[in-house]
């Protein structure tokens, strides 16, 4: 008996591991944060492994809800994480929740069904809508490139200067004493 609620357990969590490894495959495609990459598989893993270990106790439902709440209370007493970083972490630990708490054999349709759309929402709206443009405000000290007409050339020699890949930029305050004006300039990270 123990054999089988062993092996049970190992087959789910390596499923799990495989989803939340593809999700971070997705996630760190275009970004370079490997501290949320830490928290992504730590809390994925922990919150699955105590998951599955409370899964005989008819909390299982409230148990789930209470994980949500007690990240969410988290959430307020640290650091600001930006939305999608809180949103992948989201999505962790739901997937552990999902994989430990789902009854089998009668729902791995549902287990693996509910796991593939989670991935392909992921990687649908990461490739659709995700404009993550690193950003920087920086001095510049020439006014003569600040008109409207020479934008492009701006971009181009900030460009050159940072060595970064300029998408868009926008001015801010001039300083006509000192020659400079202090511009926010948004590149591909």
């Amino acid at each position: 008996m123990y054999s089988s609620e062993l092996a049970g357990f190992l087959y789910r969590l390596i499923f799990d591991f495989i989803i939340i490894f593809l999700t971070a495959k997705i996630y760190f495609k275009d970004r370079r944060k490997k501290n949320i990459l830490f928290a992504l598989f730590l809390l994925n893993i922990v919150v699955f492994i105590v998951c599955f270990a409370l899964q005989s106790i008819q909390l299982s439902l409230g148990f789930a809800f209470g994980i949500f709440a007690l990240f969410s209370i988290l959430r307020y007493r640290t650091t600001t994480v930006p939305i999608k970083e809180m949103t992948y972490i989201f999505i962790s630990i739901s997937i552990a929740i999902i994989n430990a708490l789902t009854i089998l054999p009668s729902g791995l349709l549902i287990l693996i069904i509910s796991n593939i759309i989670i991935l392909l929402a992921i990687y649908y709206f990461e490739r659709k809508f995700s404009t993550d443009l690193g950003r920087k405000t920086i001095i510049y000290n020439n006014l003569e490139l600040i008109s409207p007409e020479k934008h492009d050339e701006l971009i181009a020699e900030l460009s050159s200067k940072t060595g970064l890949n300029i998408k868009k930029l926008k001015i801010g305050s001039i300083n006509f004493l000192n020659n400079s004006v202090q511009v926010r300039i948004y590149y591909e990270d």
